[in-house]
């Protein structure tokens, strides 16, 4: 992990990964609470927001990864920062004048464009280290996710406490401008910018963008294990749907009305705090056991979790249960963000990510589309903790029944190619 640090490359990359996180969370956190303070008697303007984050993905996920493939992708990474910085300063604007339509839209074009960051993120983060390294960097990664659910909301509620929903848009805006500083100072090699050499921006045209997805949607097709695997993010889409507004739900409309703010900061605290344990322990576990075994392992285990939040009758208990799901939840990201580099060459990794983001958005869609529909009329806070459940073990059977085989058959010819001389 020391060589890591030790890379200046991956140094700047780590940290405008973690300035851009941060762009994302104390905005978006903060609005979430100005819509659930301001229009409390509409929980529904919450979901919506969260649906202007999560929809874009269907809108643009076709151009993206052959964008991130054909062009150089410190480019596109730098830039979706200061566009994003751009919009910001637009939302800022709209939020001072309270034109609710237009900051809906502006966090709709904002997302769009921050779906082109990750495509070319991945791309630069697999040429600038060896395969060896994989793990470790995933695991790292994991921290910052870590470290952003343990202060996240509670520096969204900091924020739009302090500094109000304004202050905290500022803070997105110098995080965006710092983090493509830092992308742009930084030195990638050739081979992780340009993978597939030099193209111009005017020879892009509408017919070789659709060959371009539709080779990369085969690869995904003929590549069984990577099939396997991205089949299952559908049902994460819909964890991440419905976790994304159910710290504020549980606390403001079943265990604590009177202090949500404060209790539902403190989940996503215990929450990150298990993260940040799960990302130590997954490397370690992963080296030990391998990956199939942990990734099928820790569903199972997140799923009990999950349902167990659903039945708490106390804030205490919600916390101590949270804090256990996200030690299990870690190494499940680890063992897939370090699993795709393996399996996808340089050249394919841009348009292979871009299929992964969709299909997860969809789930992701769907649950938010549902919440806003049916909460909470037809559906309460449990039954949200439960679908959650039901979600996450349905995945982990469906690995248990074929990634083990799978995985055996794969790695056979390797192993007897070792062996032969």
């Amino acid at each position: 992990m020391q060589e890591l640090f030790r890379n200046p490359t991956f140094l700047k990359l780590f940290l405008a990964t973690f300035t851009s996180q941060l762009g994302n969370v104390v905005g978006n956190m903060a609005f979430a609470y100005y819509m659930v303070d301001r229009f409390s008697n509409q929980p529904s303007l919450a979901s919506m927001a969260e649906l202007m984050y999560s929809l874009p993905t269907l809108a643009v996920f076709w151009i993206v990864g052959v964008v991130a493939d054909r062009f150089d992708r410190k480019h596109i990474a730098t830039y979706s920062d200061w566009i994003r910085a751009l919009l910001t300063l637009l939302l800022l604007l709209f939020v001072h004048y309270d034109v609710l339509f237009m900051c809906f839209l502006i966090l709709f074009l904002r997302s769009s464009i921050s779906k082109f960051f990750g495509p070319a993120e991945m791309g630069l983060l697999q040429g600038s280290i060896g395969p060896d390294q994989y793990v470790h960097a995933s695991g790292l990664i994991q921290i910052i996710s870590g470290v952003f659910m343990l202060f996240g909301l509670s520096l969204g509620a900091t924020a739009y406490h302090f500094i109000g929903i304004e202050g905290a848009i500022i803070v997105d805006l110098c995080s965006f401008l710092l983090s493509g500083f830092l992308l742009a100072w930084a030195k990638f090699p050739e081979q992780a910018r340009m993978p597939n050499g030099k193209n111009r921006v005017r020879d892009l045209r509408f017919s070789l963008v659709i060959k371009d997805f539709w080779q990369g949607l085969q690869y995904i097709i003929h590549n069984r294990l990577l099939l396997i695997l991205i089949s299952g993010f559908m049902f994460f889409g819909i964890v991440n749907g419905v976790f994304s507004v159910l710290p504020i739900f549980s606390m403001k409309y079943k265990l604590s009305p009177d202090q949500y703010v404060v209790h539902s900061s403190l989940v996503t605290v215990f929450m990150g705090i298990g993260f940040l344990i799960g990302s130590i322990l997954g490397p370690i576990l992963i080296r030990r056991y391998t990956r199939t075994p942990i990734l099928i392992t820790c569903l199972f285990l997140a799923s009990l979790f999950l349902a167990g939040l659903g039945l708490v009758p106390r804030v205490e208990l919600y916390f101590v249960i949270i804090l256990l799901a996200g030690i299990a939840i870690a190494p499940i990201n680890i063992a897939l963000g370090s699993w795709l580099p393996e399996l996808v060459p340089p050249q394919n990794m841009g348009r292979v990510n871009s299929l992964i983001e969709p299909v997860m958005m969809l789930g992701h869609s769907l649950a938010l589309g549902t919440i806003s529909l049916a909460f909470p009329v037809w559906i309460n806070v449990t039954w949200l903790h439960l679908t959650l459940a039901i979600c996450t073990v349905a995945v982990s059977f469906f690995y248990l029944r074929s990634l083990p085989g799978l995985v055996r058959k794969t790695t056979a010819p390797a192993t007897a190619e070792q062996a032969t001389p």
